[in-house]
C-alpha cells in the first residue's frame, strides 16, 4: 500500500448503465453543502438522480426500460 500523496487517492469507476464507484473510505459534500460519510470500502453514487437515497444509489436505474440497439 503507498504512503504519502498517492494514499489519499481513491479509484472513481463509471459503469455503463448505472452509478459511479468510488473506493472508500469518502465524505461527500451535496450542492446544498450537506456531509455524508461513508466508510464503506465502495460507494455507489447515483448518476441518473431517480434514487431516493440520492445522491447515493439505490439501484433504481434498474426499473427503467433500455435502449434497443
Amino acid at each position: 500500500m503507498p504512503t504519502g500523496p498517492e494514499s489519499d487517492r481513491r479509484r472513481v469507476t463509471f459503469t455503463e448503465d448505472g452509478p459511479a464507484l468510488i473506493e472508500g473510505p469518502v465524505e461527500i459534500v451535496t450542492a446544498d453543502g450537506t456531509r455524508i460519510d461513508c466508510d464503506r470500502f465502495q460507494v455507489a453514487l447515483c448518476l441518473c438522480k431517480r434514487s431516493k437515497n440520492y445522491p447515493l444509489c439505490d439501484t433504481s436505474h434498474r426499473k427503467r426500460s433500455r435502449r434497443a440497439s
